[in-house]
């Protein structure tokens, strides 16, 4: 049997495509390439600062004529939907059940009223701007839950389209951007509202988008406003099973469309291995050694996969959008900011 012939006959079924069977070697080359940039933005961010998402997704799209290469595009749609949603159920890890009851009811109220207000307020934002619903839901989700992963999971499960990869793109983009600013901008409100330490932290973690972000903002104050902020944002993460739930139930009859109305399940494989992780994590059956692998796994799964989605997406398809999502997602960040704060001053949360 020739080299080529041994190639053609070594076959994975990965799923990627539908009902597809697509060869190793030619996923191993898409999927390398994508880790490349992982392991090249990660070193960048680690060593002079700023997101690794971002970063990621801009060598994708500078990469962006290696979509057209059918040796490298099998294993870039692996990276961009297995691997995406593999980093996604390992979030799971971070959380437990205990860390979400000990906040009380509050913080719990405060959250849940913020993340289902934001995505509401953003399919209305979206068509007050003439934008598609499906992108306001998707950004207000983002705004919403936890950012770039939020964006990431969610489109994981929403109705593929002609625009679903740029906007997925954007709102990353948009989001990433967002959330840095926040960083650097909310501890002056904090100051100039002379909030309390917990009142600091349920605010930080209840409005700043990526967990990074929170982390930085929080103990930028103090260590207590840093243990809160984190705690009320893990609960914000924690939401995004009730979201990706409520969003397929939306997208139900879509995605049976989609799929050729063959049965699609109401739970995806992702969203029931996260919400396990979360349980056996609460039970303290996952060693803190486990728990920091999984988490670093699901940070270098993610930023893969958003190179995936850059090297899959132009700055042509980019530009011809304009403005109006931008102003969609600051509208969102600062609907979610003002809802926070209202419990915060007027419901006496944290106080």
């Amino acid at each position: 049997m020739s080299l080529e012939r041994g190639k053609q006959a070594l076959h994975w079924p990965l799923g990627i495509a539908k009902g597809a069977m697509i060869t190793v070697p030619r996923v191993a080359q898409g999927v390398l390439i994508c880790i490349t940039i992982a392991l090249a933005t990660t070193f960048i961010a680690d060593h002079y600062g700023g997101p690794t998402l971002l970063y990621a997704l801009l060598f994708g799209m500078s990469l962006h004529f290696l979509s057209e290469d059918q040796r490298c595009l099998a294993g870039v749609d692996f990276a961009a939907r297995t691997i995406l949603r593999l980093g996604v159920a390992l979030l799971g890890v971070r959380i437990t059940i205990e860390q979400v009851m000990a906040l009380g009811i509050g913080p719990l109220l405060t959250v849940v009223a913020g993340v289902a207000l934001t995505i509401l307020m953003g399919a209305v934002l979206a068509r007050c701007l003439g934008l598609h619903r499906d992108l306001g839901l998707l950004t207000g989700g983002s705004v919403a839950i936890c950012g770039a992963s939020a964006a990431l999971a969610l489109s994981a499960v929403m109705p593929r389209h002609a625009t679903s990869e740029r906007n997925t793109i954007l709102t990353v983009v948009g989001v990433t951007t967002l959330s840095t600013l926040a960083m650097v901008t909310y501890p002056l409100i904090v100051g100039v509202l002379g909030l309390g330490d917990d009142q600091a932290g349920i605010f930080l973690g209840g409005t700043i988008h990526d967990v990074a972000q929170v982390v930085g903002a929080g103990y930028m104050i103090s260590e207590s406003t840093g243990d809160v902020s984190t705690f009320v944002k893990l609960l914000r993460v924690a939401m995004l099973v009730p979201a990706v739930m409520a969003f397929m139930f939306l997208f139900r009859h879509a995605r049976r469309e989609e799929n050729g109305n063959r049965k699609v399940p109401m739970l995806p494989g992702f969203l029931v291995a996260f919400v396990a992780l979360v349980i056996v994590n609460s039970l303290g059956w996952i060693p803190p050694l486990v728990t920091e692998g999984f988490t670093d796994l699901s940070r270098w799964c993610l930023v893969t996969a958003i190179a995936a989605l850059g090297i899959k997406t132009s700055f042509q398809k980019l530009a011809v959008v304009g403005w109006k999502p931008v102003i969609l997602m600051a509208a969102e960040t600062l609907f979610l900011l003002l809802v926070v704060l209202a419990f915060i001053l007027f419901g006496g949360v944290g106080g």
